[in-house]
């Protein structure tokens, strides 16, 4: 008897747990596109598949790639430490630390280095490795997930906030934090412009779902954002009849869009972090039951699948290469740096640098 009554008290006591535990997520419902799964442009390959890997000197997760006039190519670590790799060079060394989470990264046209810090916000380095705050707040709102940065032919910087609710640093690093703000889905991320001449911050577009890579137009007339949560890349129109207006450029894809990137021989390339979670889009409409997941263990929620796959899409959003890897040996690629001799694929998590020779 004793025991039967232990049971139901247990009982009561988990039912009450994944009803009623206070959770940082208020999920909102919305409708995900049917998955049509790796067909048609997407058809699964193995091109990505053994990749050359250039050393990181121990760290971990070179998320994104500029390449300078002189052929340096820099990237961002996990560790906060931003790293170079000369040319002829065999691996990659450090050279400063932004004591956050350098993400995204472009250099402007006087040689410094732009971040974009999840941590710290947009940054400058300048070639000496002086560090500076460009900025840290717009409309009087801290800039919580500084999330990919590019730089226009005119000087303006354009940058996403990935989100405004769920900084890095409070819930457990950059990959926590996105979870957390896709599995809500509320639209917390914005696109903003930094204009080095008055050093001000504009909110250009917001109510987006995990605001990720950013890339001016080649024609510098709009730029073209990730919304990682909805699985579709938009393009914001700065100039012409359709100013300060959205589109899609590109959607329902196949896995989670992280950086994209001009490329130089035309057309934009673009990563994913993960291929989709059948678990997350059947419970986009439920957001009753996905709080219910949230209280969950972290071994029984939905995880991210190690996946090779990076696009090539032009103008008119169509892809024109897709380059995968289904063993995932080279996980969480984030994007692509197109070089006259290679592709150098980032990675959020790996611990070396992905290079496919262009033949």
């Amino acid at each position: 008897m004793k025991l039967f009554k232990f049971s139901i008290l247990a009982v009561l006591a988990i039912a009450a747990y994944l009803l009623l535990w206070p959770v940082p997520v208020e999920p909102q419902a919305w409708q995900a596109p049917k998955d049509p799964g790796y067909i048609g442009p997407f058809a699964q390959n193995n091109k990505l598949a053994n990749l050359d890997t250039l050393s990181l000197d121990g760290q971990q997760g070179p998320e994104d790639f500029a390449l300078s006039p002189d052929g340096t190519i820099a990237t961002a670590t996990h560790s906060g430490s931003i790293m170079r790799l000369k040319p002829s060079h065999e691996g990659f060394t450090p050279w400063v630390n932004t004591g956050g989470r350098p993400l995204g990264i472009e250099f402007d046209h006087m040689g410094n280095l732009i971040v974009a810090d999840a941590v710290k916000g947009l940054l400058s380095i300048s070639k000496n490795g002086q560090i500076t705050v460009l900025s840290a707040q717009v409309n009087n709102s801290k800039i919580v997930y500084a999330d990919d940065v590019d730089v226009a032919q005119n000087g303006m910087l354009y940058f996403t906030d990935a989100t405004t609710k769920f900084a890095a640093q409070d819930y457990g690093g950059t990959l926590a934090a996105s979870l957390l703000e896709i599995l809500e889905h509320a639209g917390n991320g914005r696109l903003l412009a930094y204009d080095p001449r008055s050093k001000e911050t504009r909110v250009l577009l917001k109510g987006l779902h995990f605001a990720n890579g950013v890339a001016v137009s080649h024609d510098q007339r709009s730029v073209l954002i990730n919304e990682t949560g909805s699985y579709r890349v938009l393009r914001y129109w700065l100039t012409g009849p359709k100013a300060e207006q959205v589109e899609v450029l590109i959607d329902n894809l196949p896995g989670f869009p992280d950086n994209i990137a001009r490329a130089p021989s035309g057309g934009y390339w673009l990563g994913f972090a993960s291929p989709r979670s059948k678990t997350l889009d059947d419970l986009a409409s439920s957001p009753f039951l996905r709080k219910i997941v949230q209280r969950l263990p972290r071994f029984m929620r939905p995880v991210a699948k190690d996946y090779g796959h990076v696009i090539k899409i032009n103008e008119n959003g169509q892809v024109i290469m897709d380059l995968q890897d289904p063993s995932g040996e080279y996980p969480f690629t984030t994007g692509v740096l197109e070089t006259s001799d290679a592709l150098y694929i980032s990675s959020l998590t790996a611990k070396s640098v992905g290079r496919k020779p262009i033949n």
